[in-house]
């Protein structure tokens, strides 16, 4: 998994922000891309292993952990 940040989010740059946001809230989440223009992967570390989601959209993937965290969903359009 490719944890380095990006400059650019391909097709979703709206996102960028709401990803820096998260990544502050909730270090211990770690979020990468499987390669250029690939899904988006969140690894969620628990007490006996980890939870991993994968969405080809950032922003289904930050949905998906604001849910899973209680938070509110994004209300930015596509």
């Amino acid at each position: 998994m490719n944890m380095r940040r990006p400059s650019l989010v391909w097709g979703e740059p709206d996102q960028v922000q709401r990803l820096r946001a998260f990544r502050a809230a909730y270090p211990p989440v770690v979020i990468g891309t499987l390669g250029y223009g690939g899904a988006w992967q969140a690894r969620i570390p628990e007490e006996n292993g980890e939870t991993v989601f994968t969405r080809y959209l950032l922003k289904d993937l930050l949905d998906r952990l604001a849910a899973l965290l209680g938070e509110p969903p994004d209300e930015g359009t596509r």
